[in-house]
């Protein structure tokens, strides 16, 4: 990997990416500007078309309280799709955690039987969790009280 890497930059490629990147993001810094001209022009030709319909005020008044709504509404789709997001990825933490204690529990699992202490150092974390467990069904809160 580093071998093509030191051939990318002695053959001028490394380069002549950099070169494609900035001007790409030239182009579309003046696509964007662009937009965003064309954008304010048409919320203007907008406001002149309210303006005749309406007086000037009730059209100002009416298209910053559309924006204000717009803006309202982005925020709460994002808050949405965020706290989706945040437990979506709290569930894959918690199943990457749970793997990778199952994986160092099957690897550490010959040492313990191998070792002096053998099996009486896997009865009493055992002897907990099913404690736990039990406990955790009994109570009828269902919820790990370690995570308060």
């Amino acid at each position: 990997m580093l071998a093509s890497l030191f051939a990318g930059l002695a053959s001028g490629q490394t380069a002549a990416a950099i070169s494609r990147a900035r001007s790409a993001a030239i182009a579309y810094s003046l696509v964007a500007l662009a937009t965003l001209c064309g954008t304010g022009f048409l919320i203007g030709a907008f406001y002149i078309w309210l303006a005749d319909r309406l007086n000037p005020l009730q059209a100002a008044l009416s298209i910053g309280g559309g924006f204000i709504l717009l803006a309202v509404i982005i925020l709460i789709v994002h808050k949405v799709v965020a706290g989706r997001r945040a437990r979506r990825q709290a569930r894959k933490r918690k199943s990457e955690l749970a793997a990778a204690g199952l994986a160092t529990a099957v690897a550490i699992l010959p040492t313990l039987l191998r070792s002096k202490i053998g099996l009486g150092a896997l009865i009493g974390p055992a002897l907990a969790l099913a404690a736990f467990a039990i406990y955790k069904e009994n109570s009828g809160s269902g919820s790990d009280p370690l995570d308060d």
